[in-house]
């Protein structure tokens, strides 16, 4: 039997340990088969719920919020593209629509150059985005201002989504809270991400009477 293995290796040039490894490796094979048969019939399910449209990211977070299941990206496409289980339309990844630059976005100057500790309250205002991870595998995200001088949080918001709204409606809470009086020299100090280059929140952050 060896000497047949030998020769059907060398038939198919392969090396006989590499064989032997293949063989003992076989149960695993099997074994994530099986998985990815039921990992399938997952996918499936969400697939058809939503209409045969959803890509590999739409029923990753589809998965996570109906089913409380944690499934890779990566993986999730996978499967699918080994059982040919094709979107019928290209969707918009949900985590990059509000990353992806466009000419018009704009970096503003930089005009504390880390001199944030200010004296005056309400002079220089910081503003960010932190997220928070919560439950299995969900995100939300905290928009949050800081007073310079106070070190308090004037306005913040909560929310699971990163769309510009996040930042607009943290822009209109700090207004609410300042009741629209804002310091004649004010500037709200960001990191220049998206959000806050973005034209639309620009305009509104200037017609407020900030400093970017």
């Amino acid at each position: 039997m060896k000497g047949l293995t030998a020769y059907l290796c060398i038939i198919a040039r392969v090396s006989r340990s590499g064989y032997y490894r293949w063989v003992k490796a076989e149960p695993r094979r099997q074994e994530r088969e099986y998985e990815d048969e039921n990992d399938y019939g997952l996918i499936r399910m969400h697939y058809n719920a939503l209409n045969g449209k959803a890509g590999a990211l739409t029923i990753k977070m589809h998965l996570e919020r109906n089913d409380d299941a944690i499934m890779n990206h990566k993986k999730i496409r996978r499967i699918m593209r080994k059982y040919n289980l094709v979107a019928k339309v290209r969707q918009a990844n949900p985590y990059r629509k509000m990353s992806k630059a466009t000419q018009e976005h704009k970096t503003c100057p930089n005009l504390l150059e880390r001199k944030f500790n200010q004296e005056e309250p309400g002079k220089v205002l910081l503003t960010d985005i932190t997220y928070m991870r919560y439950g299995k595998g969900q995100w939300a995200h905290l928009s949050c201002v800081k007073d310079g001088a106070t070190k308090q949080i004037p306005a913040h918001v909560l929310s699971t989504s990163l769309e510009l709204s996040i930042a607009e409606k943290t822009l209109e809470e700090l207004l609410k809270n300042m009741d629209n009086n804002v310091h004649p020299d004010a500037i709200l100090h960001s990191d220049q991400g998206m959000h806050y280059t973005h034209p639309v929140f620009q305009h509104k952050v200037k017609q407020a009477g900030f400093v970017t």
